[in-house]
């Protein structure tokens, strides 16, 4: 997480100065990332001063990490960050396990009892 050194609260609204300076990355890059990536969407006050909420600052994170450390394009990391774990499949999948668990032993006899049927 960015270290802020302006004594504010952790969730406190950050400006894009305080954001850049904490991060190393240029205002003028995290301009073109909000118009790139539609999930960064800092608060706009009157005069147009940006102010960016902790995922605000996260999501930027994410985002420096993804494209100057992991090696992304621009169009790879919007892809990674529009792909969302299925909680559906998620939540399944330990079932899943369980279900093999037991289905398992069930094949095994079945496949015995036919080898056995073929022998005779």
């Amino acid at each position: 997480m960015a270290e802020f050194s302006d004594h504010k609260e952790a969730g406190a609204l950050r400006t894009i100065g305080e954001v850049a300076a904490a991060t190393g990355i240029k205002t003028h890059v995290l301009r073109y990332w909000e118009q790139q990536f539609p999930q960064l969407k800092p608060l706009k006050r009157s005069g147009g001063r940006r102010y960016y909420r902790a995922e605000d600052v996260a999501l930027v994170e994410k985002i420096d990490r993804l494209v100057n450390r992991d090696g992304y394009t621009l169009k790879g990391a919007k892809a990674a960050l529009r792909e969302v774990p299925d909680q559906q499949a998620a939540a399944q999948a330990p079932m899943a396990a369980a279900d093999t668990g037991d289905i398992l032993p069930r094949l095994k006899a079945i496949r015995d009892d036919l080898k056995a049927a073929l022998a005779v």
